[in-house]
């Protein structure tokens, strides 16, 4: 029995398959340095895997950036870029990357107004005025069609990760 109330949410408003994905610039924190960067910047080079995930600390971000990071996407090789994003500060991204090892650029959103404009936003429990993400993929190409869409329905809840794979492999 997990030592943790696994909670419905509301349901998400988010962009579906065949729809465009907003747009947003915010700080983008790699290993190195952080600068702000738009999803536009990336897309235009080519399709883009957006995990939203709630704050650093929690831990679903560090299981799903395990998978991530231990299926291989979004290698230097790899025709795919990565992007995180969630209400943690550049700081705390930083952090994070390091103790990981971990070799994908993360934005931070610490207003949650990504969350917000992709219909992902989540009330914290007992923390007023604190919302982060409800962890969600949206794999996105190079006009900004979200190919693959997927939300939480609960927390904790992890996406299919051979669903993604298979949408990957669609490309």
């Amino acid at each position: 029995m997990p030592e943790f109330d696994v909670v419905e949410l509301p349901e998400a408003d988010h962009p579906e398959a065949g729809e465009e994905a907003p747009d947003f610039t915010r700080p983008l924190v790699g290993a190195e340095y952080w600068s702000d960067a738009s999803l536009s910047e990336f897309t235009d080079e080519g399709p883009v895997l957006l995990v939203c995930f709630p704050m650093d600390g929690a831990f679903p971000a560090t299981y799903v950036w395990n998978e991530i990071r231990d299926r291989g996407w979004g290698g230097d090789d790899a025709d795919l870029t990565v992007l995180g994003v969630s209400i943690s500060t550049p700081y705390e991204h930083g952090t994070f990357l390091d103790e990981r090892g971990m070799e994908y650029r993360l934005f931070s959103d610490p207003d949650a107004g990504v969350a917000e404009s992709y219909g992902i936003e989540h009330d914290l429990d007992g923390m007023a005025g604190v919302t982060e993400h409800r962890p969600a993929v949206f794999l996105v190409d190079g006009d900004r069609t979200v190919r693959y869409a997927w939300a939480a329905s609960e927390w904790p809840d992890f996406p299919d990760y051979d669903e993604v794979e298979a949408a990957l492999d669609d490309l």
